[in-house]
């Protein structure tokens, strides 16, 4: 089973939308938005569903946090920063975009890192690209990490963002990674994963949705780091 107890859990209902604790989470919770069953946890996203603050596409998307409930937010080179996820895309909305890993910056609404997942609809796959901001002023840089993805088809991600400001992406056998500017170091980040719909119109029936078999965070700390 996926370990809950490292996370929180935002789902589109309500303005803003609802999070739920980690201590709700980890007890069993499940919804209409996300369900724990069969060893994997399932998320769904539909269109029209509500919004976090400052977001303009609805999410079902957990966010990193300690075993009590409190935020976890890092800062890169204090650690080896790691996370890793197993998973299969069901169903995309018109648009063919879902977000599906971020690194994301405290008070921010312009992460460092975006996974997302474009399907094509010509092709009936979907590339998974990165969309990498190298300052936390710069514009995004748009990064084709692996083509050829269907919907359905399980594949492996791993995110890591190094203490020397690396950032390496590898998909299945795929391998990327790019060095971020320092002036990331001092800004507190922390990991989402899950379904952030990039779309924002249609019926309910038009959704993200996906399910993981395997999600983990690492944060392997450095000898005389703080704590």
């Amino acid at each position: 089973m996926i370990e809950l107890a490292m996370w929180n859990l935002s789902i589109p209902v309500g303005v803003p939308a609802t999070t739920i604790e980690t201590r709700v989470l980890a007890g069993g919770y499940q919804d209409h938005y996300f369900q724990s069953k069969e060893g994997a946890i399932f998320f769904w996203a539909p269109v029209n569903g509500t919004t976090t603050e400052s977001a303009k596409y609805p999410r079902t998307e957990l966010r990193e946090t300690f075993a009590d409930g409190r935020l976890r937010n890092w800062t890169y080179p204090e650690a080896d920063n790691f996370l890793r996820a197993s998973l299969s895309v069901s169903q995309v909305p018109s648009t063919g975009k879902i977000v599906i890993g971020q690194i994301h910056a405290l008070k921010s609404s312009e992460p460092l890192l975006k996974l997302e997942y474009q399907y094509k609809t010509k092709t009936a796959d979907g590339n998974i690209v990165a969309k990498v901001r190298l300052t936390p002023t710069a514009e995004i840089q748009v990064v084709n990490i692996a083509s050829g993805i269907r919907l359905n088809q399980p594949f492996r991600y791993v995110i890591n963002l190094k203490p020397d400001g690396t950032l390496a992406i590898s998909l299945n056998s795929i391998n990327w990674s790019a060095r971020m500017d320092p002036t990331w170091a001092a800004r507190p980040l922390y990991f989402k994963a899950g379904v952030y719909t990039q779309d924002n119109t249609g019926y309910e029936t038009e959704a993200g949705a996906a399910r993981f078999d395997q999600l983990s965070i690492e944060h392997r700390e450095l000898v005389g780091s703080a704590k």
